[in-house]
């Protein structure tokens, strides 16, 4: 063997050597270094649970947001505050007010953390586990800073369990047992019913889901549909008597039947008849249109006197009362005067016709020259009078024909046109 072969040997003995003489040493001694061994797995797990888990940080900087809540839904101190459901930091303390409760929350610095958005007290699960988690709607600033205030207008917190279970008793006190009874009997009968029931929980979380989505909507509706509910509850008595009448009515309308029947059989022919007078009066239509127009504008003017005639108002009695007051006991029953009437035709005047479109001054001499005394009984001609006296005819000397002076026009004047004024607010 060379003496290279020999040195190679001794630089490849000499550490296998000393991993020997250790491993040696180290099974006399290997308790102690078991011993070690635990304790540096000791101080590796608290690390770990200390700054991994609890996010002990002592040399991290902090700020303090305090957060007024209208009541605290389960959050208490050492709990996680969240940014979007990332812990940030830890709940200090959680004090009362005179209004409510106070979160104060211990956040990272570095974490910036828009001011504008929602502060929300969350669970992790139905047992509990609350945590403050901020939600803001942007992610540009301003952003929290060290004793920065959030208002309990911008925070929420969820529904407490005793406000949960009293709405829950409520809910159920309203279900028949009888009828939830026949439901699960039904969803028993074949092998399709979980299939069923399924489907039904499904549908109802679809609905819940959706309803959540449009909450404001859905409190507006319901606000809306208590607000029509309420008054259709009050409007029961009127709806009532609606539906008693309208059952009446169509049943005389089921009873009339045939004479609707009759009465759509000759509409045909009925129409028939006036296109043909349509047709018929087609050259002349233009102008009976133009009567019927002056008809009806003359009718508009004295509808308030046909509304007196018929249905007075600063009179006793009715026209149509007394029509329908004579005939009664199977005749027709009328009051009629034998005497005449003593009455002055005033024939000395001259009597204008009556389609004649003006609107003559009055006569200033109407004497009536009638000499009967039966004539004006209770007249200017038979009162009382001092002798000599002889103003019960015209003066001497004037003309029988005189009539007043026209009326003065200005600029307030309305036209008096034949068939009265046009009116503001009437038709031409």
């Amino acid at each position: 063997m060379t003496s290279a072969t020999t040195n190679t040997f001794r630089r490849v003995d000499l550490p296998a050597r000393g991993v020997t003489t250790l491993a040696r040493s180290a099974s006399r001694h290997r308790l102690v270094l078991s011993a070690i061994g635990l304790f540096v797995t000791l101080l590796l797990g608290v690390g770990y649970l200390a700054f991994g888990v609890f996010g002990v940080s002592p040399t991290a900087d902090t700020i303090t947001v305090r957060v007024h809540l209208t009541e605290s839904g389960g959050l208490l101190a050492r709990q996680n505050v969240t940014l979007r459901g990332v812990p940030v930091g830890k709940v200090v303390a959680v004090d009362l007010t005179d209004d409510g409760v106070v979160a104060v929350a211990s956040i990272d610095a570095t974490v910036r953390i828009p001011v504008n958005g929602e502060v929300r007290v969350a669970g992790l699960s139905f047992a509990g586990e609350q945590y403050l988690d901020f939600r803001p709607s942007t992610s540009a600033g301003p952003f929290l800073t060290d004793g920065m205030q959030i208002s309990a207008d911008r925070t929420s917190t969820p529904l407490p369990l005793a406000d949960l279970m009293d709405d829950m008793n409520g809910m159920l006190a309203q279900i028949d047992p009888r009828k939830l009874r026949t439901i699960s009997q039904e969803l028993g009968v074949g092998p399709s019913g979980p299939e069923k029931l399924r489907t039904i929980i499904d549908g109802g979380t679809f609905l819940i889901s959706t309803l959540d989505s449009v909450m404001p909507q859905t409190v507006s509706l319901i606000q809306t549909s208590r607000t029509v509910l309420t008054t259709l509850g009050e409007a029961g008595p009127a709806i009532t008597a609606i539906s008693r009448d309208l059952d009446t009515l169509l049943a005389g309308a089921s009873r009339s039947s045939g004479g609707f029947r009759t009465l759509l059989k000759a509409t045909p022919p009925m129409l028939r008849t006036v296109d043909a007078i349509i047709a018929d009066n087609a050259p002349t239509m233009v102008s009976l249109l133009g009567n019927l127009v002056t008809v009806s504008q003359l009718t508009y003017l004295r509808i308030p006197a046909l509304e007196e005639f018929f249905f007075p108002r600063y009179r006793d009695g009715s026209t149509l009362h007394a029509l329908s007051t004579t005939m009664h006991d199977g005749g027709i029953w009328a009051a009629v005067n034998i005497y005449p009437r003593y009455s002055c035709d005033y024939s000395n005047l001259l009597r204008l016709p009556a389609t004649q479109p003006d609107f003559p001054e009055p006569y200033l001499y109407t004497y009536c020259a009638n000499t009967d005394p039966s004539v004006l009984i209770r007249g200017a001609r038979n009162a009382p009078r001092p002798p000599d006296d002889d103003t019960a005819g015209p003066p001497p000397g004037v003309d029988p024909d005189a009539r007043s002076s026209p009326t003065p026009k200005g600029p307030q004047s309305i036209p008096q046109t034949f068939g009265g004024p046009v009116l503001p607010g009437q038709p031409n």
